[in-house]
């Protein structure tokens, strides 16, 4: 499918604000690709179709969840503002044709993180975090830290998550806890050693 339809599917299937926190995301994420080596039309893609299936019913994603072979039911046990990320990369395979499983994968862990995170997972986590209209805590340090080091932001988006969800009494997914504390090993061996004294 051709970038025009991709485009035009997705305003089909998603709400007006929706679709422009879509193309903020989509800005955001190249930005990010240009600045730390990641594949610019991989990045597009990716930031284009993340929120493909954010607007469906709970019950939609539900379903999707527990007739399809993809998905790991445990998923049903936590946030339902989870769920729109894996039903989402097995729909655009399955309707639109995508097949390129880097950009599928970075489109079902752009809201839990997952350990080993390629470069594009992290530029869609990240860029979909901090994209310009978003306006909680903690997110200019993660746009400042993203000027120059994209695992410390991914890391500190990470910290921000749980500290949201302890804080109010949430669950929290287990892939989303190992993502974070992979990325904790990970930005402790890239520190210099001075640093780390």
């Amino acid at each position: 499918m051709d970038r025009v339809k991709l485009v035009q599917a997705v305003e089909e299937q998603l709400t007006r604000s929706r679709f422009e926190h879509t193309k903020r995301v989509i800005a955001t994420a190249l930005t990010l690709a240009k600045r730390f080596g990641a594949d610019q039309e991989q990045a597009e893609l990716a930031a284009l179709l993340h929120d493909y299936c954010k607007c469906w019913p709970e019950e939609r994603l539900r379903e999707v969840i527990v007739t399809g072979d993809d998905f790991t039911q445990d998923l049903l046990q936590y946030n339902k503002e989870l769920w729109h990320a894996p039903v989402g990369a097995h729909i655009v395979k399955q309707d639109l044709g995508v097949v390129d499983k880097e950009v599928l994968d970075a489109i079902c862990y752009h809201t839990s993180g997952r350990p080993h995170m390629t470069l594009l997972d992290k530029v869609i986590f990240v860029a979909d975090y901090m994209e310009p209209a978003r306006r909680f805590p903690g997110v200019e340090e993660v746009r400042l830290l993203a000027e120059t080091d994209l695992d410390r932001a991914l890391l500190k988006s990470l910290d921000n998550t749980l500290l949201f969800l302890i804080q109010r009494g949430m669950t929290v997914y287990p892939l989303t806890l190992s993502a974070r504390n992979f990325m904790v090993d990970q930005v402790h061996q890239s520190k210099p050693k001075e640093e780390s004294l």
